[in-house]
């Protein structure tokens, strides 16, 4: 076959094609969509932060205008090596605040591909002691969704009291100056007072993260890389009495 006889098959082939209009009002709409979205979650982080003085455990939110990294589908194929039944870890923070030691601790739970998986993992959450405050609604919510837990560990306290947590799909991936945290009271499950220690995350940039109380001092916290999750993690207690009223990326 020759050149020619191959251009006018093209030709041929080109002259059966019909074209459509292109869709132009689902574009408009989706695009509407994604604009509505991203207000809800410009809206829910604000009341993540204002919600850190009530001692109410905090769902930490994703960050307006994200993209999303999915989390589930790639990586090893057995649950062990997901790290589906025993989490990745990190420590946040540790010190002693009147004569009480604590520690904030990260756990990153790998995402089951199935509800016997999820199931073996739910009575694992429970030994980690988080039965007694904050879990996902039954095995079927955590298939294909990963999870994590900032947890507060007081004095010899077995069971942590949950500060930050969330069950998901896909992480959200933060850029740039982008922070989202949460503040609440030093202290157990349920105690009222100013939120003194916040825990958020930032960009793997972030170099610096600068937490200013209500009453005006501040202190800057040098976020940490944490097991099992992308960008970096900070903590920042405010001294007794005061409360973290913002936090921001200076570096």
């Amino acid at each position: 076959m020759t050149q020619t006889d191959i251009a006018l098959l093209l030709a041929d082939a080109a002259d059966e094609v019909e074209i459509g209009i292109a869709p132009v009002q689902a574009v408009i709409r989706a695009g509407r969509r994604r604009r509505t979205a991203r207000r809800w979650a410009v809206a829910a982080a604000t009341t993540l932060v204002l919600a850190g003085s009530t001692g109410a455990t905090l769902a930490l939110t994703g960050l307006p205008g994200a993209d999303r990294q999915t989390h589930v589908a790639a990586g090893p194929s057995t649950p062990e090596a997901r790290h589906v039944y025993r989490p990745q870890r990190t420590s946040l923070g540790s010190g002693t605040d009147q004569g009480r030691d604590w520690r904030v601790e990260l756990t990153v739970w790998g995402a089951p591909r199935d509800r016997a998986e999820a199931a073996g993992q739910l009575e694992a959450m429970r030994g980690f002691g988080f039965a007694q405050t904050v879990l996902p609604p039954g095995a079927a919510g955590l298939v294909n969704r990963t999870s994590y837990y900032t947890s507060l560990y007081l004095g010899g306290d077995r069971h942590p009291r949950v500060l930050v947590f969330d069950t998901f799909e896909e992480w959200d991936r933060v850029s740039g100056r982008d922070v989202s945290f949460g503040a609440v009271p030093l202290g157990k499950e349920g105690a009222t007072g100013p939120g003194r220690l916040a825990v958020g995350r930032v960009a793997a940039t972030a170099q610096q993260v600068k937490c200013t109380w209500k009453e005006g001092g501040s202190t800057v916290d040098l976020p940490v890389r944490a097991a099992g999750a992308p960008g970096k993690w900070f903590l920042c207690l405010a001294p007794e009495g005061e409360g973290v009223k913002t936090a921001e990326v200076i570096q």
